[in-house]
């Protein structure tokens, strides 16, 4: 046996025959990230340029409107981001097993004892991976950290929307969002900041689910396109016995 083989543990060099599909993410849930993960680099581009316009063009601006047809794209896919994050978070509720919001809060004695396990091995002080069959505890409460952020990004958008907004219109309503947080500057700092939150998360996210598709040999980074995980007998047996916790 090669040492690239010996490093990787005894779960992930199961045989595929010897794996079961499982259906663990429902088209909501797929639908939902896709929706999000889209969104955020379309936001993340044209909001860069809003912050810092640097296309420059000919003539008069009223002939070419670059920065006003930015700022509808802009506009545009912060709707798509908007329902996402909202739907997703509704699902949490109406959602089955593997969407619940009890992936994302450890509220059991099991779940939390998982979450130290899995602790332990992101800090190299466990080999095998958690082995989870939905979210593991870390990934769950991370998860909801940025359904936290996502949730303060769509506020202060709508401040900012809203301060442009016509008068009598519902939008100028959540200008007031931005009295509230000290002004437009403070909630445009907060906008841009938010987003670098989000795209350092999305690095994060990606080596991740890099690691644990290579640790433990599931399929997870194929499952949020098909819903489908490939997990062992041992990992469906005990989470029958802690009740899917």
């Amino acid at each position: 046996m090669s040492a690239a083989t010996q490093s990787v543990p005894a779960a992930a060099r199961l045989p595929v025959e010897q794996r079961f599909p499982l259906r663990v993410w429902d088209l909501c849930v797929r639908l939902t990230h896709w929706g999000m993960a889209l969104s955020i680099f379309v936001l993340a581009g044209t909001g860069y340029y809003l912050g810092r316009p640097f296309i420059v063009v000919p003539g008069a601006a009223r002939d070419h409107f670059v920065t006003g047809n930015v700022k509808a794209v802009h506009m545009y896919a912060a709707i798509v981001f908007a329902i996402s994050v909202l739907a997703r978070l509704a699902w949490m509720l109406l959602g089955g097993r593997y969407a619940s919001w009890r992936q994302f809060v450890p509220v059991t004695r099991t779940r939390m004892k998982r979450f130290i396990e899995t602790v332990r091995f992101y800090t190299f002080l466990r080999v095998d991976g958690p082995g989870e069959v939905g979210h593991n505890p870390v990934a769950g409460v991370a998860y909801l950290a940025v359904y936290g952020l996502c949730l303060v990004q769509i506020a202060t958008g709508l401040a900012l929307w809203g301060a442009s907004a016509s008068p009598d219109t519902v939008l100028h309503a959540f200008a007031g969002i931005a009295t509230w947080l000290g002004g437009l500057q403070i909630t445009r700092w907060i906008h841009h900041a938010v987003m670098w939150l989000l795209l350092g998360f999305f690095v994060h996210h990606l080596a991740t689910c890099i690691l644990m598709t290579r640790v433990e040999g599931n399929g997870l980074i194929a499952s949020i396109f098909s819903g489908t995980k490939f997990v062992t007998r041992e990992d469906l047996e005990r989470e029958k016995r802690e009740g899917g916790a």
